[in-house]
């Protein structure tokens, strides 16, 4: 006897958008509760509160008319969502942009005048070095505390 492996959230959600998207109507909370276990397989416990995960984030609309609410989702809204987010993205791209090529030219006009470490001769640097087991004589001290 196999065990049915239960829907993730995100599934039921996808599921219920389906539901949606293929009748193109508009459902009360009970209709819903019918259909969705009978067509997409989503447990009849958990519909509520799917369809209100969607509604929370304006996946589906709602609205009460009387004493009854009212759900739909249509595919031209998401549609519509998704164009919206893509032109939101494509203008903070274009400011990233902007703004890096800003910040490259600050980084070039902070650049003139200064003298890159690389382009320094050794043959200027090499006298200055100080071998590491040569002995500092103002680092050594005298058991009395005083300088040698």
């Amino acid at each position: 006897m196999s065990k049915k492996k239960g829907l993730s959230l995100e599934e039921k959600r996808t599921r219920m958008m389906e539901i949606f998207f293929e009748t193109k109507d508009v459902f009360q909370l009970k209709d819903i509760e019918k259909i969705a276990p009978k067509t997409k397989g989503i447990t009849p416990m958990s519909v509520k509160e799917v369809l209100q995960s969607l509604v929370d984030d304006s996946m589906v609309d709602s609205e009460r008319v009387g004493t009854s609410n009212y759900f739909w989702a249509f595919p031209s809204k998401a549609l519509h969502a998704r164009k919206c987010k893509l032109e939101e993205l494509e203008k903070q791209h274009a400011e990233g942009s902007l703004r890096k090529t800003v910040l490259q030219q600050g980084i070039e006009k902070a650049k003139v005048g200064r003298q890159d470490t690389k382009q320094i001769h050794w043959t200027v640097l090499l006298p200055l070095r100080v071998a590491p087991w040569t002995p500092l004589p103002h680092l050594h001290l005298r058991k009395t505390g005083q300088p040698c």
